[in-house]
């Protein structure tokens, strides 16, 4: 398997398990431990399943949205690092790489502050889903204008 891949996959299943896979401890540890500060105070976890099982008023109820507008920086962030480690490692160097992390991670925090109002097909997404489909502009755009900044050169 492409070894950027699976650094982004494994960063997305829980932050720090790409740096753990790639023998840096003390960083992998530090997001592994900064995870589960943020999932365990904000009630992630249950707001997830809750959202799952389609009881949308009661995920916004248990989530803490003063603790979980930290976590897509966190996510992001970590899956940005463990990219960039595997650039180094193999000696490649993408111009502007950082962006489509960065501009995932303004898009997600901001689909957290708007998921109480937002509404798809007038069916609330909630406090979860919203957020991922903030994703797909995040991941769009930050793509496109690393495009147009690599361009310039």
């Amino acid at each position: 398997m492409n070894k950027k891949i699976e650094a982004i996959l494994w960063s997305i299943a829980l932050p720090g398990f790409a740096q753990l896979l790639n023998k840096e401890f003390l960083k992998g540890f530090l997001f592994v431990i900064l995870e589960f500060i943020i999932n365990v105070n904000s009630h992630f976890n249950r707001a997830i399943m809750l959202s799952f099982l389609g009881d949308i008023d009661k995920a916004f109820e248990v989530l803490d949205f003063g603790w979980i507008l930290f976590y897509p920086c966190l996510y992001f962030f970590a899956m940005w690092d463990a990219y960039r480690s595997v650039l180094q490692q193999l000696k490649e160097e993408i111009a502007y790489q950082f962006i489509p992390f960065v501009s995932c991670a303004y898009f997600v925090t901001v689909g957290v502050m708007f998921s109480p109002r937002v509404q798809l097909f007038h069916y609330h997404l909630g406090p979860i889903f919203t957020p991922m489909l903030f994703v797909i502009p995040g991941a769009s755009i930050g793509l496109f204008t690393q495009f147009l900044l690599s361009r310039r050169k």
